[in-house]
């Protein structure tokens, strides 16, 4: 039976369960409202290596969680790679200490010698508490990563046994496979994947501002993947044109262009428990090349008409300032400048958007 809602239903509901309207418990209410943290919120921190008696590099998952909870977010979503029983137990007693939901991310399968690695990792999650794992199909940009349609239709091949490999291990480990429209699929190909895997353990992660840099509708994308999603990653998004495209950038809530309001009753609609995590990667603006002609090697089905039509979107949506370029700045500026990021979009969401 194909799967829409992807709402988990448990196989030991009881049939007094089964008859009884569903209440939802005040955690589960309180969880609800309660505004995450991706990883990519900590780029600077996390993976620039830069060096700063202000801002310690983070250099493990625990520090960034104990951040994140110090600085009042409600959860945190943050990479399982190389966790073992120990360091499990410890990640779900300091998050369990701190009132955190905790999501993972997590590298797919490459291959059938590579499942061993997934396995544990998926199983190490587990016993930390996570129910969710984020992860991606494809960790570069589609339109940077592929120059022929061949190549683009191999790695289409290989998402796809990758996934097919990772169901069966999160199924068993009771745990939800959430895969990122990563700047790779657009809506119509996703979905495809989704159908072709066919298991409600399998759904999106979905980011509302990823697929801008596709020329796709960050609306349309909303409402097309909501119906998939498991947990989302919450972002703004500024635009600027450039001699061979756009600038495309987060930006802190409520400063872009994005609906967001809209685009959470959307999401709620579909799934009202949902999680929610920011996503606010301070960097320089993405270059979005749609003007050259190695963009378009792995596009076919775009039409002349929603080309224009977003691109119309494009033009009336351009930031009124220059986007902010960060490269050229201190080790400590840079690290100062994403703490203020995070810092005032949690702010915005508690004030604006009903979050606590």
């Amino acid at each position: 039976m194909k799967r829409r809602s992807f709402i988990q239903k448990s196989s030991s509901a009881s049939l007094f369960a089964l008859s009884m309207p569903a209440i939802p418990s005040f955690s589960a209410l309180v969880e609800e409202m309660r505004f995450g943290i991706a990883e990519a919120s900590y780029v600077q921190r996390r993976y620039a290596k830069l060096e700063s008696n202000t801002y310690p590099p983070f250099t493990d998952s625990l520090q960034m969680i104990e951040h994140s909870g110090s600085e009042g977010f409600g959860g945190v979503q943050f990479s399982v790679s190389g966790w073992d029983a120990a360091y499990a137990k410890k990640v779900k007693t300091r998050v369990e200490e701190l009132e955190l939901f905790l999501e993972g991310q997590i590298r797919l399968p490459n291959d059938d010698s590579d499942l061993q690695r997934f396995t544990a990792e998926v199983s190490a999650a587990k016993a930390a508490g996570v129910d969710i794992l984020r992860t991606a199909c494809l960790s570069g940009r589609r339109y940077e990563t592929f120059d022929t349609m061949s190549s683009f239709q191999e790695f289409r091949t290989k998402s796809i046994n990758s996934l097919k490999l990772a169901e069966p291990v999160v199924r068993n480990h009771d745990v939800k496979l959430a895969v990122e429209n990563h700047k790779d699929w657009r809506i119509a190909e996703m979905i495809e994947i989704l159908n072709l895997i066919d298991s409600e353990w399998v759904g999106v992660n979905l980011d509302t501002g990823n697929n801008i840099s596709l020329l796709e509708d960050p609306m349309e994308v909303v409402e097309a993947l909501a119906p998939y999603a498991f947990t989302v990653h919450l972002k703004d998004m500024a635009v600027e044109e450039y001699e061979d495209g756009f600038l495309l950038a987060e930006i802190n809530l409520g400063e872009g262009f994005l609906d967001i309001d809209k685009m959470i009753t959307v999401i709620k609609k579909h799934n009202p428990e949902i999680r929610f995590n920011l996503e606010m990667i301070t960097r320089d603006p993405l270059k979005i090349p749609y003007l050259t002609e190695g963009y378009w090697a792995t596009f076919d089905q775009i039409s002349g008409n929603e080309l224009a039509g977003f691109l119309y979107k494009i033009k009336k949506e351009k930031s009124a300032s220059p986007l902010t370029v960060i490269s050229k700045n201190s080790a400590d500026d840079k690290l100062a400048l994403e703490l203020k990021n995070n810092k005032d979009s949690l702010k915005y969401a508690r004030q604006r958007l009903g979050f606590i």
